[in-house]
C-alpha cells in the first residue's frame, strides 16, 4: 500500500558531546520525540563539519578528543512537531532547528 502525506521534517544539529540533565542531548531528544507520539527518529553522525563557533571537527584519529556533529531527524506530522518544538526550547543551549514541508510517501505491506 502507498500512502501520499504532507508531513514536516525537523533537522537538529548538536554537538555530541551536548548534554540536558546530564544525558546525551541526541538520545533525550529522541526519547522525547517517542514519549510525544512519533513515529520515528535518527540520529546521524558527521564525520567532518562546523558550526557557530568555527571549529572544524573531524572523526581522525588526531581529533577524537573534539566533539563531532550530530543531527537528529525527525518527520512528523506538524501538530507533532509543534510539541516537539516546545520541549526543545527547554532542551537546547546550543544548537540549529531546521524545519521544512515535505511531500513524503510511506510504503506499507497492509
Amino acid at each position: 500500500m502507498k500512502t501520499n502525506m504532507r508531513l514536516r521534517r525537523v533537522m537538529i544539529f548538536v554537538d555530541e558531546t551536548d548534554k540536558f540533565h546530564g544525558k546525551n542531548l541526541s538520545t533525550c531528544i529522541v526519547e522525547k520525540a517517542k514519549q510525544l507520539g512519533c513515529g520515528g527518529a535518527t540520529v546521524m553522525r558527521g564525520i567532518i563539519g562546523f558550526g557557530s563557533h568555527k571549529r572544524v571537527h573531524t572523526a581522525a584519529l588526531v581529533d577524537l578528543s573534539i566533539s563531532l556533529p550530530e543531527v537528529i531527524l525527525i518527520i512528523e506530522s506538524p501538530e507533532l512537531v509543534d510539541s516537539l518544538l516546545k520541549e526543545l526550547e527547554q532542551m537546547l543551549k546550543e544548537g540549529l532547528v531546521v524545519i521544512d514541508d515535505v511531500d513524503a510517501i510511506k510504503y506499507s505491506q497492509s
